[in-house]
Order: structure tokens, then C-alpha cells, then sequence
């Protein structure tokens, strides 16, 4: 059935999240502080080994590194697009609808824990390359993976900042499944290139959302969302 892998992640989430946000209840605060820490340097890895694997290769046995105009230009622009947009603001009070639909005011990690964990989990050539392979042939490998290791991130993710994060399932389903709409119809409608650049971009985003959870000074990841298309499109045209 086509659609089954986004359902499959949108699962996972819920599932990983629920787990996480009970047994974060029962933590202490020093242990929920230092939970939020290491998982903060847990994304900055997946970013930067993210990162590193699209930008370094071997070339007659020396290391090289490509992309770099690419990435810079991309999140340079993609950043200018997404402040004009105002996307974290709109991004910020949708999460305070939610917070307010799900009974949670007295939540105040609730919009931060929706925000970062949204932007973890949506960011992603698996989340791109899973969602046309699902709408093309049915195939939902790639996404039954992703939601694996979705579960086990917002998992974490939910003990740490609370409830909010388990409410990342739905723009996980709302992106996911629109991908897999139109792939339904256009086929496979990326380049090769276009996945590579956008996996570049996007592992460089997931090493910010790092950051802003081990510094108190935040980068507005939403706000350079825009920055992923920018890479797409490069590698389309490119």
C-alpha cells in the first residue's frame, strides 16, 4: 500500500515519544539537564558525520572536500527566505495551538521540545528519498528504517523536553505524505544531486538544532528551512 512507510514513521514517533515522555516523568531535574546534554551532542554528530560523509571524498589518496559553495550559498539565501517568511514565528504558534488543543499550558518545554524535534526528524534525504520510493513503487523500506531511528531520537528527546515532542509526528506525516502524493503522480521527480545537496544542507541543520540544545543562544533552524529547497534546486539545475 502506498503511503504505509509515512504511517510506519508516524507510528514510530508516537510510540518512541509516548515511551520517552513517561519515563522522563519519573526523572529528576539534574538527570532530565544532563539527558537534554548529551542529546544535544548526539545531533551535533549526526550532523557533522552527516555532513562530513556528502563533503569528503578520497581522490587519488588524498582527501577533498566539495559542496562548500553550494552549502554556504544555500543557507545563506534559504535563511534570508525563511526570516522574510517568518517561519519559526509561524512554526512557534501553531506549537502554541497545539500546546493549548492538548491540554499541556502548564508545559512550558512544550513549543521548544515540538520546534526542535519537528525540525530533527523532518530534515533529511531519508525523510525525501523514502517518501518518493514509497509513492512511486510502494516501497517503504527506507522509511520503516527512518522510523526506527526517529523513535528512538524523539525517545530520548521526549524524556528530555517533554510532550511536545511527540506532536513531531505530525508534520512528519504532513511532508512525508505529501511527497509520497506527488510521487504518485510525477514519478521520481528528483535528480540524484538534488538528494545529495539536500542531504549536505540538512545534516548541516540537524548540527545546528545540536547546538541550540547544549548553548542558551538559539539559531533559528525553522527560519533556514528554506535552505533545503535552495540545495534541491541546485542540484536540479546544476
Amino acid at each position: 500500500m502506498k503511503g504505509l512507510g509515512t504511517i510506519i514513521n508516524v507510528l514510530c514517533i508516537l510510540g518512541g515519544g509516548t515511551a520517552g515522555y513517561l519515563a522522563g516523568n519519573r526523572l529528576k531535574e539534574p538527570m532530565r539537564e544532563t539527558l537534554m546534554d548529551v542529546t544535544g551532542v548526539g545531533v551535533l554528530m549526526l550532523g557533522a558525520g552527516g555532513a562530513m560523509a556528502q563533503m569528503l571524498t578520497i581522490s587519488g589518496g588524498r582527501l577533498t572536500s566539495s559542496g562548500t559553495i553550494m552549502m554556504v550559498v544555500s543557507l545563506a539565501v534559504g535563511a534570508v527566505i525563511g526570516e522574510l517568511l517568518q517561519i519559526e514565528e509561524r512554526v512557534v504558534r501553531f506549537g502554541e495551538w497545539l500546546k493549548k488543543k492538548s491540554s499541556s499550558s502548564g508545559d512550558h518545554a512544550f513549543v521548544t521540545g515540538f520546534v526542535t524535534a519537528s525540525c530533527t526528524v523532518c530534515i533529511g534525504a531519508m525523510a525525501v528519498m523514502g517518501a518518493i520510493q514509497d509513492g512511486i513503487s510502494g516501497d517503504y523500506s527506507v522509511l520503516a528504517a527512518k522510523g526506527v531511528i526517529d523513535a528512538i531520537i524523539i525517545c530520548v528527546m521526549a524524556a528530555a523536553q517533554g510532550k511536545g515532542c511527540i506532536f513531531s509526528a505530525i508534520p512528519v506525516g504532513l511532508l512525508q505524505g505529501s511527497i509520497t502524493l506527488i510521487a504518485c503522480f510525477l514519478g521520481d521527480f528528483l535528480p540524484a544531486a538534488s538528494l545529495d545537496h539536500l542531504s549536505l544542507v540538512g545534516s548541516v541543520l540537524i548540527f545546528c538544532i545540536g547546538l541550540n540544545l547544549i548553548r542558551d543562544k538559539q539559531i533559528r533552524v525553522a527560519n533556514a528551512l528554506p535552505a533545503v529547497v535552495v540545495a534541491m534546486l541546485w542540484g536540479a539545475v546544476g
